[in-house]
């Protein structure tokens, strides 16, 4: 498989998609054109984000097509030379995926060494389930399973922060709660600026901080670009 897990689009006061772009156009070097999924999008139309993410990707010269425009979604995907799933609501992501049968498409799709590249709900679906996102459930999806690219599950945006005067909980009290539920599943905390790529079989913490890891029964701890994250897959 060929993966670009990233936790991201926009760094602060930059453009969007910019402190990534480096690293997309070195993953998909050969890529002439990409299937986007644009699902996630809730309070702009799909044509836009289409249209914001190929302003982009004309930079690295790959055109985007999006699968809002296919009569057969599905069979857009089996034809794909690379797939795209952009960030935003993750529930209103997987419900539209569920319905039209993306899911499976993709995984089977990846697993034939079809690039993916995601990033914040578009890294969530790509995990086991999407129980690790950060979202509000405006929609009901069919069930919480995603994609199941990876083994782990991602929370994307990863705060350690507690703002002062907030009462509830923070970011890792509620991975402590997932894990608590979920004994068997790793969790990693991608924070903003930092991704994650897996390729030949090695997976790769790609950005200048450490990524936070969480599994019920060991104590939160960090790992850094150039770590080896084997016992993630």
């Amino acid at each position: 498989m060929k993966l670009l897990l990233i936790s991201n689009s926009t760094n602060a006061g930059e453009e969007y998609l910019r402190y990534p772009l480096p690293e997309i156009g070195r993953f998909l070097q050969g890529v002439h054109e990409i299937v986007f999924v644009p699902y996630a999008a809730v309070t702009f139309s799909y044509a836009d984000y289409e249209r914001k993410v190929q302003a982009r990707f004309a930079e690295l010269g790959i055109r985007v097509r999006s699968v809002h425009r296919e009569k057969d979604p599905a069979a857009c995907i089996r034809r794909a030379e690379a797939i795209c799933v952009g960030g935003g609501n993750t529930f209103a992501l997987a419900r539209k995926m569920q319905q039209q049968g993306l899911m499976q498409a993709i995984l089977r799709k990846v697993k034939a060494g079809t690039p993916y590249v995601g990033w914040s709900a578009g890294s969530n679906v790509c995990c086991p389930t999407i129980c690790t996102t950060n979202d509000m459930p405006i929609v009901q999806p069919e069930s919480f399973r995603a994609i199941g690219a990876v083994k782990f599950q991602i929370n994307p945006h990863y705060l350690d922060a507690n703002p002062e005067g907030h009462a509830g909980e923070t970011r890792e009290q509620r991975i402590l709660e997932y894990i608590e539920a979920n004994p068997r599943r790793w969790v990693v905390g991608l924070r903003e600026g930092c991704m994650l790529r897996y390729e030949n079989g090695e997976l790769k913490l790609i950005g200048k901080r450490p990524m936070r890891i969480f599994k019920k029964g060991i104590v939160p701890y960090e790992v850094q670009p150039g770590d080896d994250l084997s016992f993630l897959l």
